[in-house]
């Protein structure tokens, strides 16, 4: 962590009207609902007052997601990565390119072109989706393979995440004879104090946080980020995703998902203190769309058990692959969930063990949907409106109603002008 130093007495939007570096965070799949979820997951039940997060603390206004006409009203990650990133709609799929298939400049292109750095710093496979989008050009998303190696000519400064199954020895050497550093654990950050950086950390995604209880990974990616694009004069652009919120809204996982969602608050609140020791810097904070519809409270219940869910110690998926490997699996179920299982619920998980790994991650899953009052509508994605938070030079821009393309164009015109 950053310490504060004496600029953090400035107001954190107490700065020039145009900034010299811009960090946009995405937190992948994150409605309004996760925000709400999170503010109470974390309240202090011995507080009569239910304390605000980071969430809160910064929100300014909502944003449209709906992608190009052809794909209809609910966006996919590569769509709204690429209206994010150029400030233009496209298919779902589509990776900076327009419907045409013809690419679009990004952000970071035109970051690159003022001089300034550029970097991502994600928690899924750094080829994924959203970071792909702000460096790279693709007719599919889908394309992993293709798309790892063209960031060999993205230029970027920083590129840290998981993903090592898509770049191969050859490709980590071209990355190398490009003047990269590539490390493959987060021992080796520290050692890494200036130049450029590959750092693959996991085979495809990072550790879920609540499987690690902890929830330092994406900040420290974040730190190390900040650290090194800002030894570069004229400015940076960073995009940091906590990707995998929408990992966990897929698999309709509230435990996994509130762990994800501590996770990037805590490099949301890395990023702050980097915004309030620097205030030339904006960062703006937002979804590319809302995954599961979620809801807080179900089946007819006027109530949300966070106890329960804060009990939990480890996700769904690592509980059902640990109890499908012993004998004494009702122990273990009951150890990792924090609550007692009843009989009939015991007997559901048997008969769901029986039918393999699979289908006791699921149990489990509506096990704790059901104890807890936690709904979902869909595992994809739904079309609603998703928040956006900002903080720094030109925070004000971010205020009210806006389109997912706006957020591009306003931090393109908030960049250095061109001679």
């Amino acid at each position: 962590m950053l310490p504060l130093f004496a600029a953090a007495n400035l107001d954190i939007n107490d700065a020039p009207s145009r900034p010299k570096n811009m960090i946009i965070m995405v937190g992948d799949g994150m409605g309004p609902a996760y925000t709400s979820a999170y503010r109470y997951y974390q309240n202090n039940p011995d507080t009569e007052e239910i304390e605000q997060t980071v969430f809160d603390r910064l929100l300014v206004g909502m944003a449209s997601t709906y992608p190009a006409r052809q794909s209809g009203f609910v966006t996919d990650s590569a769509a709204s990565a690429t209206a994010l990133a150029t400030g233009v709609k496209s298919y779902n799929g589509a990776i900076s390119v327009d419907v045409n298939k013809r690419p679009l400049t990004t952000i970071m292109q035109m970051a690159k072109e003022r001089g300034m750095a550029t970097g991502v710093a994600v928690t899924s496979q750094v080829n994924h989706a959203t970071p792909a989008a702000y460096l790279a050009h693709n007719e599919s998303r889908r394309n992993y393979d293709e798309i790892a190696k063209s960031y060999l000519d993205s230029d970027a400064d920083v590129i840290l995440g998981g993903g090592q199954k898509y770049f191969s020895e050859a490709l980590l050497e071209q990355f190398k004879a490009k003047g990269y550093q590539h490390i493959d654990d987060f021992s080796q950050l520290s050692s890494i104090t200036q130049g450029k950086v590959l750092g693959l950390f996991a085979e495809v995604q990072l550790p879920w946080v609540i499987d690690k209880q902890e929830s330092t990974q994406l900040s420290l990616l974040t730190q190390k980020a900040l650290d090194l694009l800002s030894q570069n004069d004229k400015g940076f652009v960073l995009l940091v995703e906590g990707s995998l919120i929408d990992w966990a809204g897929h698999n309709n996982d509230i435990a996994t998902a509130m762990g994800e969602m501590h996770g990037f608050a805590n490099a949301i609140e890395v990023v702050e203190q980097f915004v309030r020791a620097n205030p030339d810097t904006l960062m703006v904070v937002t979804a590319d769309h809302n995954t599961g519809g979620l809801s807080i409270g179900a089946n007819g219940e006027y109530a949300w058990d966070t106890q329960l869910l804060q009990g939990i110690k480890a996700s769904p998926a690592s509980i059902a692959e640990q109890a499908i490997a012993i004998d004494s699996w009702q122990t273990l179920i009951n150890d990792k969930l924090g609550f007692e299982v009843t009989d009939t619920e015991l007997q559901r998980l048997s008969n769901a063990r029986m039918q393999g790994k699979q289908a006791l991650e699921t149990s489990l899953k509506q096990l704790i949907d059901t104890r807890s009052f936690t709904g979902w509508t869909t595992t994809g994605h739904t079309g609603g409106d998703v928040q956006v938070f900002a903080a720094g030079p030109a925070a004000d821009l971010f205020k009210g109603n806006q389109d997912n393309t706006d957020i591009a164009e306003k931090m393109m015109s908030l960049l250095p002008r061109t001679k």
